[in-house]
């Protein structure tokens, strides 16, 4: 498993968090199955990998025009690849959903079927664009629910709209309510050990006696010269806040003990929060089977392949590099922590809930594909029949087992103590 230089106290999380389930399993995992792909036979059709397109990394969030979209949300691993290999995590990530739900294997397979014909039609669809027709395309929302109910799909339609109205929901103003706290008459993020951690008793853990004005000048450092990054107009909104605060936090299941670090602003007054993620950006697991980044910064490389791939990107969102209390330089991206983050709760699914969530995120997958690589000739791979469909269905059914038998592995790993974990938080 990819430990090394991660956060090692954290470590023990994270291995608790990839125990609850095969997918939360899945979903630590990625650098096993990039090792697994790169042992197999793959096209040499490159488009922009998400690396880790995972059925839990697509979901809401809001267009800098303020419209709510669904795309892919994730791109820690992302880089230049195979495109049936992010088709292929999508796929074995459907069947292991599929079976958390008691979905029955033949449910599963068709699943995996409906996605690759999603994928294949609208791959062909774009292959018949203009490339500017193609880079403005993007899967806003209210058209999704349009689609759905000409389509029948009343209560998938109802669900959709459900996820959106609570997506609206997620923004800074929540998060500041539930985040922050006075202290001494300063505001301040609340600790919530270990998930959040004020900056002030991060430094405490150092061998060296960190002043308080060491911190505010650290994290102002790390926004400007983020800043110095983006283009003009966003230096221009973000001049318009006051930095006052950065906690430690942790996020997700894969990234677990990497550093994320989440910083409050304040513009006119306490209505008017922004809260940045900065996070912790290394190698890309498909590095070591595809060749170095071209980039000279992991930051760079994330930032530039969620541009590439998606539809509308947050507006600020950028990349930094810095050096931290503890002496050592560490690569960032940086974003905002929420802004309308809606995501399905696709342990409730119904089998055929999951079958058209899962042709959803092939849909915005293959655009994404299509921004970077060559859609006619993936296209033309693919053909017009199912063939694609069932042979990615039995792809996705055998790595399911293989999910099944390293998740039974790290059982045995902790049942035996060769593996630390910490679990419920």
């Amino acid at each position: 498993m990819d430990d090394e230089g991660r956060l090692q106290d954290l470590v023990p999380i994270r291995y608790g968090r990839m125990l609850t389930t095969p997918f939360a399993f899945y979903r630590g995992a990625a650098s096993l199955m990039a090792n697994d792909l790169a042992r197999k036979e793959h096209t040499d059709l490159f488009a922009q990998l998400c690396g880790d397109a995972h059925l839990s990394n697509f979901g809401l969030f809001a267009a800098p025009d303020r419209r709510l979209v669904f795309d892919c949300n994730d791109f820690d691993e992302t880089l230049p690849g195979p495109w049936e290999w992010d088709l292929k995590r999508l796929a074995a990530s459907t069947v292991i959903a599929g079976r958390s739900i008691g979905a029955t294997e033949a449910e599963s397979h068709a699943a995996v079927v409906a996605l690759c014909s999603a994928y294949r039609d609208r791959v062909r669809q774009l292959a018949d664009m203009s490339n500017l027709e193609v880079w403005h395309q993007r899967l806003e929302i209210d058209r999704l629910v349009e689609l759905l109910k000409a389509n029948a799909r009343t209560d998938s339609a109802k669900s959709v709209t459900k996820m959106a109205e609570k997506a609206y929901t997620k923004d800074s103003i929540r998060e500041f309510e539930k985040l922050t706290e006075v202290v001494d008459g300063k505001l301040r993020i609340a600790a919530a050990p270990p998930i959040i951690v004020p900056i002030e008793d991060v430094a405490k853990s150092f061998d060296i006696e960190i002043s308080e004005e060491y911190v505010e000048a650290f994290i102002r450092t790390v926004i400007d010269t983020y800043k110095q990054r983006l283009l003009a107009d966003r230096r221009h909104l973000l001049d318009q806040y006051e930095i006052v605060h950065m906690a430690r936090k942790i996020v997700g299941v894969g990234s677990v003990g990497t550093r994320v670090w989440i910083v409050l602003l304040i513009g006119r007054d306490t209505n008017d929060p922004l809260f940045l993620q900065v996070k912790e950006a290394g190698p890309s697991v498909y590095e070591r089977y595809l060749g170095k980044s071209d980039y000279e910064y992991a930051g760079q490389r994330v930032i530039a392949g969620q541009r590439l791939m998606q539809g509308a990107s947050d507006p600020l969102l950028g990349w930094d590099n810095f050096r931290s209390p503890d002496g050592i330089d560490r690569e960032f991206y940086v974003r905002q922590l929420k802004d309308w983050k809606g995501s399905a709760k696709i342990e409730k699914f119904t089998p055929e809930q999951l079958l058209e969530y899962a042709s959803l995120c092939a849909r915005v997958l293959a655009r994404a594909h299509a921004r970077s690589g060559d859609r006619v000739a993936i296209a033309s791979y693919i053909g017009k029949g199912d063939a694609l469909g069932h042979a990615i269905g039995d792809f996705a059914a055998a790595y399911a087992d293989q999910n099944d038998r390293d998740y039974a592995r790290m059982k045995e790993a902790v049942a035996d103590g060769r593996i630390e974990v910490r679990e419920g938080v």
